[in-house]
């Protein structure tokens, strides 16, 4: 490429960002006073959503810095160690700066209810690992924690504008997504929360720009992207998206390589795990045996349970039998390997609370069953 077109790529893309940061201006300067939320997920599209509205707080006088903006994140329980961490440091810097600033930003890191999380649901209620026809685990973990956010601010201000970096050069399904519910406007009514609107400010970015922009700026509350980079690099692949709605739940655990639940078995290789260990951390390993276990257990038929909860036979049209959940003596084992896990590779993966639960859920199917209360959990596994 000659020095020429060199620089016409180069006034391409700041020409670019030039528009979106008047865009954000613009937006933010509206005469409502709607609360932003942005959708941060800790990847390189969020990063830069977050790092553009910050910037643009700064560029503000304090008087015109009405609006507030919550910076929203989401943590499964059964993220992938680096990138929770990378979560919490990162939320707690932009909060941290935010405060020393004056700027009118709020940090919240979304978790799903300890009885709607991964190990209480697989465990305790014996739902088989998720795969792309079950994926249970979206819709618990990810969509109602932040969901149920967005809906108290939206009940406190009468409205709100999420914030995501969602982009159309992302993949082709993004993009008819993106396409699909375009308005022509700069905010569209989210598909499923009343009084949200969806701004996507970096929406015709390609990667490339995404990329060159993060490594090119430091970030406005202070540090740098490297760390960022980093994970990127050695994961090979990219963030589970922010999913605020069952229209985004494919892109949670599909084939590419995206870092996200360690547990994840949406994915046939968690490719982003096995990238870390091979990136040096060996101690992830044990992780990525552990998940490949469950999903090959997840339809040996003799682990599963021939009815449903709720005391269902499941048979198709077609005449396929669909078994229950996982019986009990397999989600003892899980339980069993979990705890094991724990002491490997010296990490808290289960809550004593998510722990306590499980128990509880097992006893009440266990006396449903007519068995007698008084012996123990483990008594009765066995016995059966």
């Amino acid at each position: 490429m000659d020095g020429s077109k060199a620089f016409l790529v180069e006034d391409e893309s700041e020409a670019l960002f030039r528009s979106i940061r008047a865009e954000l201006l613009d937006e933010y300067r509206q005469d409502h006073v709607w609360p932003w939320i942005i959708g941060y997920s800790g990847g390189k599209d969020s990063t830069l959503v977050a790092h553009l509205a910050f910037e643009m707080l700064l560029s503000l006088p304090p008087s015109q810095r009405k609006r507030p903006v919550h910076i929203v994140a989401n943590d499964t329980l059964v993220e992938s160690p680096l990138v929770v961490q990378h979560i919490i440091d990162s939320v707690e810097e932009i909060g941290n700066a935010a405060n020393a600033f004056g700027l009118p930003i709020i940090t919240k890191i979304t978790r799903p209810a300890p009885e709607q999380s991964f190990w209480v649901n697989l465990i305790g209620r014996g739902y088989p690992s998720p795969n792309r026809s079950f994926r249970w685990c979206t819709d618990r973990m990810k969509i109602l924690p932040t969901s149920r956010y967005i809906k108290s601010q939206v009940d406190a201000a009468g409205q709100a504008v999420l914030l995501l970096g969602v982009r159309r050069s992302e993949s082709s399904t993004r993009a008819a997504s993106v396409n699909r519910y375009d308005n022509g406007e700069r905010l569209n009514k989210h598909n499923d929360l009343v009084g949200c609107m969806v701004f996507r400010p970096i929406v015709d970015l390609d990667t490339d720009d995404v990329w060159e922009f993060l490594a090119l700026n430091e970030p406005p509350w202070g540090g740098s992207h490297l760390k960022l980079i980093g994970l990127y690099r050695n994961a090979s692949g990219g963030e589970c998206p922010v999913v605020t709605s069952k229209e985004d739940a494919p892109s949670c655990g599909t084939t590419s390589s995206r870092f996200g639940c360690w547990t994840c078995t949406v994915v046939e290789k968690d490719r982003s795990l096995e990238g870390f260990v091979e990136a040096g951390y060996a101690e992830f390993t044990p992780l990525l045996d552990f998940r490949d276990w469950l999903a090959s257990i997840r339809n040996q038929k003799e682990r599963r349970q021939a009815r449903r909860r709720d005391g269902r036979i499941t048979i198709t049209d077609g005449g396929t039998f669909i078994p229950g959940p996982f019986t009990l003596q397999t989600r003892s084992e899980i339980f069993e390997r979990l705890r094991d896990l724990e002491k490997v590779t010296s990490q808290s993966l289960i809550s004593d609370e998510e722990v306590d639960l499980i128990h509880q859920l097992w006893s009440e199917e266990i006396a449903g069953h007519g068995k007698v209360k008084t012996m123990s959990v483990r008594e009765i596994i066995k016995e059966k």
